[in-house]
Formats: C-alpha cells, structure tokens, sequence
C-alpha cells in the first residue's frame, strides 16, 4: 500500500478489535499517525513511541481517562486532524426486561462517551479552524430492530447529536459525519451483552431467541471490517464530507431506503418477518 502524502493525525476510540482495529490497521498502513484505544492498554514508553499505529489506554466513560489520553495525543503530536469515534457494544434483551441501570450503561459508552471525546477534542480542532469527527453509528440508528432497542436507541440519539453538532462546529471550519454500517464481521457477536432478566425464561423467550438468531447469523455472514476502514480512508481525504455515509450489504442499504416510502405498518410487518417474531 503506497503512503499518503498527507499524513494525519488520528485518535480511534475502541481501537482493539472490530471496526476500531481494522481502522487503526488501515490507516497506519497509509501513513497516518494513528492513536488507536484500549481499556486495557497502557501509554508506551520510550522507543514504543517512535512507531504507529500506537494504542494507548481509554475509557470513553471515564472523563479522566478521556482527558489523559487526548491530552497525550495533542501534546505529542500539536494538532488532531482526526477523531473517530468507534467504541461501543450491543445490548440485548427485552425493553421490559431492562434494567434503568443497564439501558444507562449502554447510553454512558454509545452515547456519553462520543460526547465526552468531542468536548475533549472541539477546543483543539477550533483553534487550528480544521478537523474531523467520525461517528461510528450502525443502520440500527436508522431502523429499529427487536430485542436491540436501548443499542439501536443510542444510536438514533446518536444520530441526533451529529447532525446538530455538525451544524454547530461547521463555522470553525471542522467537519463532522457518520458512518452508518450494517452487518460486519466484528467482535460485536461475541461481546454481546444480554439484559440480566432477559437471559431468565420469560414471555419474550422464543421471540428474543428468534431474532438474536437472525441477528447473529447476519453478522458472521456479512462483510469485512476492512470495507468500512476503506471508506474511511477516503472520507478523511476528502475536502467536503457527506452528513452520512452507509455501507454494507445492498438489501439492508435497501431497507434504509424502503422504510423512507413504504407505509410504517407495511415496513413494520417486513421487519417482524425478517427477525422471526
């Protein structure tokens, strides 16, 4: 792979699996200077530092643990070209059987945490008047599915929050998108977490069966993580960015657009079909 004769400074949250490595792979291998993150890491020290991709420790949901890590970047480095937010994890279960406790977790990493990197990050990219975020959303921030309905929330909230932001920032000349992908093959299947009571027989039983079913399956059959990291190559290139960017199969690209003209009790009984409930 030939290197990019601009190479940017790049902070990926969740950088040690799934969508975040195959990102942090990627872009290193062009020639950017890539920060990738990790719970469990720690900050490199001598030598280790000289080398990229870097992972260095961050928990989105700890405000500290947010400020050392951009700190450590933007001290080394002067600048933040590109943040991109990608740490997250699916919550599964019930509605009802959610705890107000456990739909805040998934809220505290899916959501909080982009807004805690972007206010860490916003101060450095206005006084250089450049910059990017880069949202990880999911097509399950476009279409509701069952079972998935805290994750899928964040991610509408998510949505939201984006779209507002990019707004808001434009004028200081940073830009700011989402990349909305469908089923990949990530770490996403295996780290699943299920709602306490829902993993307890219940009246939901065989519907939450069905549909983490189909869930599961569509996601170890679809794409490489690769294809994502791709197309985040070429948005970081560009001058103007799109609001929103999907990628994935074609008849979930589809469904986004089917669930905009078809009547919602149509669209609603095609979603229910699909997820066996």
């Amino acid at each position: 792979m030939n290197q990019t004769h601009d190479p940017k400074v790049v902070l990926i949250t969740g950088g040690s699996s799934g969508f975040g490595k195959a990102c942090v792979d990627y872009l290193a291998a062009y020639g950017h200077r890539v920060y990738g993150t990790s719970r469990r890491a720690s900050f490199p020290t001598g030598s280790s530092t000289t080398h990229f991709p870097l992972i260095i420790p961050m928990d989105v949901c700890d405000e500290n643990s947010v400020a050392a890590a951009v700190d450590f970047v933007i001290e080394r480095e002067r600048r933040l070209d590109v943040l991109v937010n990608n740490a997250g994890f699916a919550l599964t279960g019930a509605i009802e059987l959610t705890s107000p406790a456990e739909a805040r977790r998934q809220f505290e990493t899916n959501f909080f945490g982009v807004h805690r990197v972007c206010r860490r990050v916003l101060p450095t990219m206005r006084r250089q008047r450049s910059g990017l975020i880069v949202n990880i959303s999911s097509m399950g921030g476009l279409i509701a599915l069952p079972f998935q309905g805290f994750y899928c929330a964040s991610k509408y909230a998510l949505e939201a929050l984006t779209e507002s932001l990019r707004m808001e920032v434009k004028p200081y000349g940073v830009q700011v998108t989402l990349i909305e992908p469908g089923d990949f093959k990530t770490r996403i299947t295996a780290n699943r977490v299920f709602a306490a009571a829902s993993t307890d027989p219940s009246e939901y039983t065989v519907q939450q069966c069905a549909a983490v079913d189909v869930i599961t399956e569509n996601e170890r059959n679809g794409a490489d993580p690769r294809e994502l990291a791709a197309l985040l190559g070429k948005i970081i290139e560009q001058q103007r960015v799109r609001p929103h960017y999907l990628v994935g199969a074609y008849f979930q690209k589809l469904a986004v657009w089917a669930k905009r003209f078809l009547p919602a009790s149509v669209f609603e009984k095609l979603i229910m079909s699909h997820y066996r409930i």
